[in-house]
C-alpha cells in the first residue's frame, strides 16, 4: 500500500504513554489559545520545547475528550467521487450528533474530491473521536486531517 492510499490511524493513549515532547505542544498551544503567550517562541520557551518541535508536531496532537463537546471541529476529507459517499459522510456526523455549520466540496480532480467541514460537537450527546474515526473507516475516504478546534 503506497503512501497516498495509506490510511491515517487515530489512537486513544493515556497521557502516560505520550511522549513529553507532545504533552509540551498541546500546553504550547494551549498558551498561545488562551492568550498566555502572544508568539509561539513564548510558548514555546514556557513550557521547554524547540520552535521546530513545536510546528512538527502542533497539528498531530491536542486534548480529544470531554472539552470536545460543545466545539466546532473544521476537517478535510478527500474522498473519492462516488455517488452516496457524501450522503454517508453527512449521515454519520448526524448518527453523533454534530450539527454541520460550513461545508465545501472542490469540483473532482481524477476522480477525487476534497470536502471542507466545519461541525460543531454538540455539548450533550455529541462524540467528536467516534464521529471522525467512522467517517476515516468509510470505503472511498483517502485522507481525513482535522485543521482545527475551536
Amino acid at each position: 500500500m503506497g503512501k497516498a492510499t495509506e490510511k491515517k490511524k487515530y489512537y486513544v493513549v493515556k497521557e502516560r504513554a505520550v511522549p513529553e515532547v507532545l504533552i509540551k505542544v498541546v500546553e504550547a498551544q494551549r498558551l498561545l489559545d488562551t492568550g498566555k503567550a502572544a508568539t509561539v517562541q513564548e510558548a514555546t520557551e514556557q513550557v521547554g520545547i524547540s520552535r521546530s518541535s513545536f510546528y512538527k508536531y502542533k497539528d498531530d496532537i491536542f486534548p480529544f475528550h470531554e472539552e470536545t463537546k460543545g466545539k466546532t471541529l473544521t476537517f478535510i476529507i478527500q474522498m473519492d467521487d462516488e455517488p452516496g459517499l457524501l450522503s454517508n459522510v453527512l449521515q454519520i456526523i448526524a448518527y453523533f450528533h454534530g450539527n454541520i455549520l460550513t461545508i465545501h466540496q472542490s469540483i473532482p480532480i481524477n476522480g477525487v474530491a476534497t470536502l471542507t467541514l466545519s461541525v460543531r460537537i454538540l455539548p450533550t450527546e455529541g462524540d467528536a473521536q467516534a464521529m471522525v474515526e467512522k467517517i476515516d473507516a468509510q470505503e472511498g475516504i483517502h485522507y481525513l486531517k482535522i485543521l482545527g478546534r475551536d
